[in-house]
C-alpha cells in the first residue's frame, strides 16, 4: 500500500499521512481528540455497561477508534464482539512500535492489538475480536450474516480520495449489518454520504460541533434506523439536521458515488459521479453555500 509519514498533532498524539492518498489519517488538531469527539462520545458507551455489544470498525488504520473503545469498555465489564476491516497492516505495525501511542492505553488494549497483528484475532471472557485484512468491499462478506452491529465506525479516507468505501453499493452492505437501533458513525458530513444513507431508510443526525470551533457546522454524521425520541433528547452529542443541512441534500453535492461491480478504481468512480453531476438539474453547491453565507 501507500508510503506513510509520521505526523504529530496538536494534542500530542501521533498520526500518519498517506503519500498515496495525499491525506492525513486525522485532523491536525489531534488524533486522540478527533477520535473522542467524532466517534467515542456520540457512541454513548455507558449504554452497554454490564451488557454485550457488537462493533464493526471499517478502515481500522492506526486503531485509535477501537483502542479508545476498548479502553472505555474494559472499565465497565461489557462483552464486546468486534470486527474490523482494513487493507493495510502498516499503520497497526506502526502503532505497536510507537511509544506515544502505547502510553495512551490500558496494557490490555495493546495486548489485543498485538494479537490482532500477529493472529488476526483476540479472544477472552470479555472480548471476541477479529480483523479482516484486505479490500473492505470483499472482506465485509466474510462477516457472519447473522451478526448485526450496535456500533459501526466508518473512518476511511475522504470520499473524494477513496470513494470505494463510500459508494452506494458498499454502504448498502454496511447498513444491512446495522441493528435497528444501532449507530453508524462517521466523521463525514458529505451530502452524498448522508443522502445515500437517508435513501436506505436511515434517520440522519449531525454530530454537534465544539463550542470552541469556528465556522464549523458539523463534526460528522450518525445514521440510525430507529431512534427513541428520549434517546435523541438525552444525547448531548448529536442533533437533527438543520434546514441548511437538509437543503444540502438537495444539491448536486448529494449525487452519490457509484461502484456497481464493487471493483472500480478511484478514477472511474469519480469520473462517473462528475458526469452525473454535470447532467443533473439539481441546485449547485455554490448556490447553496452563497445562500447560507458559507465559504468553500
Amino acid at each position: 500500500m501507500s508510503e506513510l509519514e509520521e505526523v504529530l498533532t496538536k494534542d500530542g498524539s501521533i498520526s500518519l499521512r498517506s503519500l498515496f492518498y495525499q491525506e492525513n489519517f486525522h485532523s491536525l488538531e489531534g488524533a486522540l481528540k478527533e477520535t473522542e469527539i467524532k466517534f467515542i462520545n456520540p457512541s454513548d458507551l455507558k449504554r452497554f455497561k454490564d451488557r454485550s455489544l457488537n462493533v464493526l470498525d471499517i478502515c481500522f488504520g492506526l486503531g485509535y477508534n477501537s483502542a479508545s473503545l476498548f479502553n472505555y469498555l474494559i472499565r465497565q465489564n461489557s462483552f464486546t464482539n468486534w470486527y474490523a476491516l482494513e487493507i493495510d497492516k502498516k499503520p497497526l505495525e506502526y502503532s505497536l512500535k510507537n511509544k506515544l501511542f502505547q502510553k495512551l492505553w490500558d496494557p490490555k488494549v495493546l495486548k489485543i492489538f498485538k494479537s490482532l497483528y500477529q493472529n488476526c484475532e483476540y479472544k477472552d471472557q470479555f472480548f471476541d475480536c477479529d480483523i479482516l485484512w484486505g479490500d473492505a468491499r470483499k472482506t465485509i462478506n466474510n462477516i457472519p450474516t447473522n451478526i448485526k452491529f450496535d456500533l459501526i465506525f466508518l473512518d476511511g479516507f475522504s470520499p473524494q480520495k477513496c470513494p470505494q468505501v463510500w459508494s452506494v453499493e458498499f454502504l448498502k452492505k454496511v447498513t444491512q449489518k446495522l441493528n435497528p437501533q444501532g449507530y453508524l458513525i462517521t466523521y463525514s458530513s458529505s451530502a452524498a454520504i448522508r443522502k445515500t444513507l437517508k435513501d436506505f431508510g436511515l434517520n440522519i443526525f449531525n454530530i454537534k460541533p465544539n463550542l470552541t470551533s469556528k465556522n464549523l457546522w458539523s463534526n460528522g454524521t450518525i445514521a440510525v434506523k430507529i431512534i427513541d425520541e428520549y434517546v435523541l433528547q438525552s444525547n448531548l452529542y448529536f442533533k437533527k439536521l438543520s434546514a441548511m443541512e437538509e437543503e444540502h441534500l438537495l444539491t448536486k453535492a448529494s449525487i452519490p458515488y457509484r461502484d456497481p461491480t464493487l471493483n472500480s478504481n478511484t478514477k472511474d468512480i469519480i469520473k462517473k459521479r462528475v458526469k452525473e453531476q454535470l447532467s443533473s438539474d439539481l441546485k449547485t453547491s455554490k448556490k447553496w453555500r452563497d445562500k447560507w453565507g458559507m465559504t468553500k
